[in-house]
């Protein structure tokens, strides 16, 4: 019988909120709290009726999403000029949509915990909570943002296994940790049964711990050995609010000059400059702001890759034009030699998923525009170089950098415009999200952002030069190139969709042995 009161089955859940935070980067960044952070809502998950669980495991999510993300209200109402009323609901509906995942995970989980032994319970509830992080990513709308695994962000160490099985894995771990303490805090009869689970538990975190340090010095190895390319990272520190007015156009340009004929001049001269998202306010197709980018780059005889809006006709005779966020490679003559799009767009910022069922948001966004996704192919190529370009928040997806390195990338430029989320967490939450891409496909990673963070990630997942936020900056580095795809390129991407089948099948299971017992 459940003996535990609403009220206190609230109470001790909520505990998962401030430990959380105080865990993630953005928040209080220490990281050891993900060993316990979820024991105080899976504790009601075990004990809790299942109205309980529906109770706390939408205050849970919906908090710990609140404070995740409470920098939506400052985009939507600095630069999308919604009023307070408008979007504060807005986050709190994207903060319980994004709980609704957590629901579903304690409304499993328990139906598991009632039919099954604690040593199968200790295997399936971290791939049911990996399985709907999963889930939650791929739809159309996809927002796998901060998942528990990054946690882990700020030491490399901790997530050299992710060129196995992507950051879902480090998910998988510290829920396994989770869920060993849980259990043995609510079996009070069972306690020997629980301990003896600390074997295999053992093994699994010595194994790993073990393949990190292996790994750390391999790649160390390969890193002295592997090709490099200089690159340079140009932060213009655009004013968000000024970057797309027609007067302020021509300065932005000469602001960017600027920077890079001075960074040109220094001791480690660049061969390519790498310029932030939309960095060319501005259609570049025949545009007389061009000229001074052709100036410099023929002057200088570098090659430039930016970021820059882009329309073309959808066939030579058809009358609509689509539209793109775009990167585009200029070589030292000035001409544009490559141009890849972004493929995974900002929903209700670049374009209004479900817009048949919900044309009334469109006004909403028509100011910010409604583009069309790009295609991942052939990597654009500079020297010795092979570009995958993850453009703004592409880079919280792993299965983007993943094919871009599978059609043949040997280093990863993420170009974006951190300007929206101000002085919040979010930089560091990005960062912390980008960092474990290098480590998934053993990439180095270009970072170039308007405001911030920029910076230089290595294979490793180190990241170097990091810039203030909010200043003009500029930094040039040898940027290793390395060759060869992980594990997790190869296949172990599939792990994830894999714990939602697995766990998905042990629901039916489940689920028909209640069925039984009730008969």
């Amino acid at each position: 019988m459940n003996d535990i009161t609403t009220r206190t089955a609230v109470l001790v859940s909520s505990l998962t909120i401030p430990l959380l935070w105080l865990s993630m980067p953005g928040g209080g960044t220490f990281w050891p709290l993900l060993a316990v952070a979820c024991v105080p809502f899976l504790i009601i998950v075990c004990k809790g009726s299942r109205k309980q669980i529906v109770l706390c495991g939408m205050f849970v999510g919906t908090g710990h999403f609140l404070v995740q993300l409470y920098w939506i209200v400052f985009v939507l109402g600095q630069y999308g000029d919604l009023p307070l009323f408008v979007s504060v609901p807005a986050l709190v509906l994207l903060s319980v949509y994004m709980a609704c995942y957590m629901v579903a995970f304690g409304l499993l989980a328990n139906r598991c915990i009632q039919s099954f032994s604690p040593s199968v319970c200790l295997w399936i509830l971290p791939g049911l909570w990996v399985g709907l992080d999963w889930l939650r990513s791929v739809p159309e709308s996809g927002f796998p943002w901060m998942d528990l695994g990054y946690g882990v962000a700020l030491v490399p160490l901790l997530f050299q296994s992710a060129d196995i099985w992507g950051h879902f894995g480090l998910t998988f771990l510290i829920l396994l940790i989770n869920t060993f303490f849980t259990l043995l805090i609510v079996n009070s009869n069972g306690k020997k049964e629980i301990i003896r689970l600390a074997v295999p538990l053992s093994v699994v975190f010595l194994t790993t711990a073990g393949y990190s340090g292996w790994r750390w010095q391999k790649v160390e190895q390969s890193l002295q050995d592997a090709e490099v390319i200089t690159i340079a990272i140009v932060q213009g520190n655009i004013d968000q609010g000024q970057k797309w007015n027609p007067e302020r156009r021509g300065s932005t340009v000469k602001s960017y000059v600027d920077q890079s004929r001075k960074i040109m001049h220094k001791p480690l001269r660049p061969e390519l400059l790498v310029w932030p998202e939309t960095s060319l306010p501005f259609y570049p197709v025949n545009h007389p702001l061009l000229l001074p980018i052709h100036r410099l780059l023929d002057e200088e005889q570098v090659m430039l890759l930016t970021g820059a809006p882009w329309y073309e006709r959808e066939t030579p005779d058809s009358k609509e034009i689509l539209f793109y966020n775009s990167s585009l490679l200029f070589n030292s003559k000035g001409n544009i030699v490559a141009r890849t799009s972004k493929s995974h767009l900002v929903p209700f910022g670049e374009y209004i998923p479900f817009e048949r069922f919900i044309p009334f948001v469109a006004p909403l966004v028509e100011a910010v525009g409604n583009f069309s996704r790009g295609e991942i192919a052939d990597p654009p190529s500079c020297k010795n170089a092979r570009i995958g370009v993850l453009i703004c928040f592409e880079s919280i997806f792993g299965n983007i950098s993943r094919k871009w390195v599978d059609t043949g990338a040997n280093l990863l430029v993420n170009m974006t415009n951190d300007a929206w989320y101000g002085k919040s967490s979010a930089p560091h939450q990005t960062l912390g999200m980008t960092r474990l891409r290098a480590v998934e496909t053993r990439r180095s990673i270009v970072r170039s952002a308007n405001t911030g963070f920029s910076g230089f990630i290595d294979p490793m997942g180190r990241v170097y030069q990091v810039s203030p936020l909010f200043v003009s900056w500029e930094a040039t580095r040898q940027v290793q190139l390395m060759e060869g795809r992980t594990l997790f390129v190869r296949g172990g991407y599939l792990f994830a969709p894999l714990c939602f089948m697995l766990t998905f099948l042990y629901g039916i299971i489940a689920f028909r042995k209640q069925r039984r017992i009730i008969k």
